[in-house]
């Protein structure tokens, strides 16, 4: 038997490694070790063999089977490797040129956010960024925002739950709710509680608000926010400032003015409207572009600061506000769909 073993193993290694596609191996896998095969056959004979004889047959069909179970699976493997090569296709030459002559391209919320911070870096700001996840007091009790001012609610706040724990936030607020930041201003009071003034930053982010998305709303979007924090800073400096980011971003002849609004964060306050006829697919005089002010002695209190001694501004607006007005675009959605027909315009 141990002969007709080594032939049967023979046989099965020079046919399964003529062997190149499924269907015949599948078929000779069965010629071997199927219900009706020839190793099957060996084993069904170890019944009718003597009781001394069983033992030494036994290891023989033991270390035949063993033997084809790996030429078996050998034989699979380079049916399954050329299978996957079949698919691949010919090998690619890395030396060659890509075939893609198409150049990438920044987003267009990049572009702008980028325009602004460079404008800005020429009047002596610096880009600060902070987390997206806040706890209330960065958010709003350092802003001067009461507990029950609407923005804090759950139907326009992004909260957390109640057992959620985050590591990079201060002993001192461990225990106060974790919210997704409503906006940027979170950044200044981080900025203004690493040190005393002067401060001049910019801090462009993400930020979220239950809103429901349409053609000008967003659950999230992006905004830009700066302050600037000195002695003897006044409303004509914010002013001034607004006016040359906005001929430098819009053109020269973009004009901007001031309409009194409340925020709890900065006083007084205005809304801030630009001239806007010049600009693509506007047919109004004037448009709100954001919000600005001089900061509340209350912010300085929360932050140390000697509000006696130091003054200063802010102001914010959305990204994606500009960029509509920059290219002409009238849905915000259209940021977000990732349609290579819609960005490629920007390269």
């Amino acid at each position: 038997m141990q002969d007709q073993l080594k032939a049967l193993l023979d046989k099965a290694r020079t046919e399964l490694s003529a062997t190149k596609i499924r269907a015949d191996f599948e078929a000779a896998k069965a010629r071997y070790v199927g219900p009706n095969g020839s190793l099957t056959a060996f084993m069904k004979q170890m019944g009718s063999l003597p009781k001394e004889q069983k033992p030494i047959v036994g290891k023989l069909i033991n270390e035949a089977k063993t033997t084809l179970t790996g030429l078996l699976e050998n034989a699979l493997r380079a049916i399954e490797s050329n299978e996957l090569a079949a698919q691949l296709g010919p090998e690619i030459d890395p030396t060659l040129p890509s075939p893609d002559a198409l150049a990438g391209t920044y987003h267009p919320l990049t572009l702008v956010r980028e325009e602004m911070c460079r404008i800005l870096a020429k009047a002596g700001f610096n880009v600060v960024e902070g987390p997206e996840v806040e706890t209330e007091f960065y958010c709003f009790d350092a802003l001067n925002t009461p507990a029950d001012h609407p923005a804090r609610n759950e139907q326009d706040t992004f909260y957390f739950p109640a057992a959620t724990r985050f590591g990079n936030v201060s002993r001192k607020v461990a225990d106060e709710k974790y919210l997704l930041r409503t906006h940027t201003s979170s950044v200044q009071i981080r900025t203004m509680l690493k040190g005393p003034p002067p401060i001049r930053i910019v801090s462009p982010g993400r930020v979220y608000r239950r809103d429901t998305t349409d053609a000008t709303h967003s659950a999230n979007f992006h905004q830009l926010e700066c302050l600037y924090v000195d002695k003897n800073v006044t409303v004509r400096d914010l002013k001034a400032l607004l006016d040359y980011i906005f001929a430098s971003l819009l053109g020269k002849d973009t004009k901007t003015r001031f309409r009194p609004h409340y925020f709890g964060y900065t006083e007084p306050s205005f809304e801030v409207d630009l001239s806007a006829r010049h600009l693509p697919k506007v047919n109004k005089e004037w448009i709100e572009i954001g919000g600005c002010g001089m900061v509340d002695p209350t912010v300085f209190d929360a932050v140390g600061y000697d509000s006696s001694v130091w003054t200063g501004y802010a102001f914010g607006m959305g990204l994606e506000r500009l960029a509509m007005l920059l290219y002409g675009i009238d849905d915000i959605r259209y940021f977000y769909q990732n349609d290579l027909r819609f960005l490629r315009q920007f390269a």
